[in-house]
């Protein structure tokens, strides 16, 4: 997911290679005429494809859950994609899950297709803890690694009221890319992502026989980055439109996120509420209402105050002593910070009287520090590293005895190699994904945007969605982007009330688009 920021992923799972036998014996004839590097390419990319522990063919088994209210019966399909060039040479498969309600018009049923982030993240974090037929509990406050794996009937599944397509990007889950380095390269880029995606989504729709159904998008942390670059290459290339996306966590812009070392006062605004958000998360509920006065005060004061710059030393004494009041911090650490605040610092700082760490994944979840007494502590985080576990075995459960999926080899939950060797395009601080957004929202007058955050998430704070949401023009006469805040942090729908509203939330846009839909079929 899980971490669509700069800084390193906390969980790192490496990617573990296996050279072929005949791979290795190729390279110890060593002094052969060797063909074209063109042609070593394609050959190289024919044998990853033959060598490589094949994955297993689609698996499709019938489910029947009782749900409060209803019972639900579906169909699930686990199982792969293989993507290939123009010349029929295997590129990458892509792994798979849908769950298809049963007796449902195709023509009108909606199907979602749902990614995650990292880049390197598979997409079990929104399958298993959010929105598939099956959850796995975790308490929002404590989550221990130790944790029971066990899933059970998800009272807030969005199949209640669309078909669901999880997608494990090459890198993640069992996906992987079978062609070679070249090939790799591109999958493990911006665009090369997106398109193989938009392949992914166009040939799912034509194997299935759902091109006429309506379609959605959700996506988390990176994966809500994807939405609008994925939804606008859609309607340009491929011939589909997305009638909503939901992005639940998603950063916007990574260059005016991330420019907090470079004194951008920007990236300070953006993550003072959500350190409001921390400190009233400790005493009772949190609501934008609570926050009015932080977020009036980041977009106001504080800003033009960290414009003033250091040198003003009346604007660092008063932001100082205001961001102490509003984070709960220690007035004596925000003075020697003036004002500045970053992520680590908080993560350590903000229950120091403790000796706790926070996540910065969620400020209200903490641990014992294990370095109480250093000037510096090396610490995993509290959420993110903690659920890596239990959501690994259950992923990998679910797969194997409940849809009878029994594939080889590892299975990669957040995989730090394909975090590690992305490429960014013109450098890792410039992509943004706005104008996409724009664009999309300008060409499909119907399709709507629900973006929906944690108010205690420091990753991806909600403020900084808000800001850059505010610079949307209108583009049309009805509002069709809307922002949600929920209790919780990145991940806030493992809380159950969270989970609630957020499905309330998401079947509401869901109905909105739809009814825009019919009024197109009257037209």
């Amino acid at each position: 997911m899980k971490r669509a920021m700069r800084l390193p992923l906390y969980a790192v799972l490496a990617l573990s290679l296996a050279m072929p036998l005949g791979a290795g014996a190729q390279e110890q004839a060593g002094n052969r005429e060797q063909p074209p590097q063109g042609q070593q390419e394609a050959r190289r990319s024919r044998a990853e494809a033959r060598d490589a522990q094949a994955l297993p063919p689609e698996s499709v088994t019938r489910h029947s859950l009782q749900l409060p209210g209803r019972t639900l019966s579906f169909t699930a399909t686990a199982g792969h994609l293989a993507l290939t060039d123009q010349q029929g040479t295997p590129q990458a498969e892509i792994g798979f899950v849908a769950y298809t309600l049963d007796d449902a018009d195709p023509a009108t049923r909606p199907v979602t297709f749902a990614v995650n982030g990292g880049p390197g993240a598979s997409s079990a974090y929104l399958h298993l803890l959010a929105v598939g037929p099956w959850l796995l509990q975790l308490d929002g406050s404590t989550i221990s690694p130790s944790a029971p794996p066990a899933l059970v009937p998800n009272a807030e599944t969005w199949l209640d009221f669309t078909d669901l397509v999880f997608i494990d990007p090459p890198g993640t889950g069992y996906s992987r890319v079978v062609g070679g380095d070249q090939v790799r390269e591109r999958f493990y880029s911006v665009g090369g992502d997106i398109d193989g995606l938009a392949a992914f989504v166009m040939r799912w729709l034509k194997e299935k026989n759902r091109l006429t159904s309506p379609k959605f998008f959700v996506g988390e942390s990176y994966g809500g980055f994807r939405g609008p670059l994925l939804a606008q290459k859609l309607q340009s290339d491929q011939g589909v439109g997305f009638s909503g996306l939901v992005l639940v966590s998603p950063v916007f812009d990574f260059d005016w996120l991330e420019q907090g070392t470079a004194g951008a006062p920007w990236t300070n605004a953006a993550l003072l509420p959500s350190l409001a958000a921390a400190r009233l998360s400790r005493t009772g509920p949190v609501s934008r209402d609570a926050l009015r006065e932080a977020e009036a005060y980041a977009s106001g004061e504080y800003l033009v105050d960290l414009m003033r710059g250091l040198q003003d030393k009346q604007a660092v004494d008063r932001i100082s002593r205001r961001v102490a009041d509003l984070s709960g911090l220690d007035p004596e650490l925000t003075r020697r910070l003036a004002g500045r605040i970053d992520m680590r610092t908080v993560q350590r700082e903000l229950r120091r009287g403790s000796s706790e760490i926070v996540s910065a994944y969620d400020t209200s979840v903490a641990i014992a520090d294990p370095n109480p007494t250093s000037q510096s502590s090396r610490f995993e985080d509290p959420v993110l590293d903690a659920m890596t576990a239990p959501l690994s075995s259950a992923i990998i459960h679910h797969l194997t005895h409940t849809l009878n999926y029994k594939a080889e080899g590892r299975y990669n939950l957040l995989n730090g190699s394909v975090n590690g060797a992305w490429r960014w395009g013109g450098g890792r601080n410039g992509p943004e994904n706005l104008d996409e957004l724009r664009q999309a929202l300008s060409l499909d007058g119907r399709m709507r945007v629900l973006v929906t955050h944690g108010f205690t998430d420091l990753v991806t704070p909600y403020y900084a969605s808000q800001l850059l949401l505010n610079q949307l023009p209108e583009l049309g006469p009805q509002k069709r982007v809307a922002l949600s805040v929920y209790e919780g942090g990145h991940m806030f729908y493992s809380r159950q009330a969270s989970r609630q509203a957020f499905k309330a939330d998401v079947q509401r846009l869901f109905e909105e688009a739809l009814q825009a839909r019919a009024a197109d079929n009257k037209d």
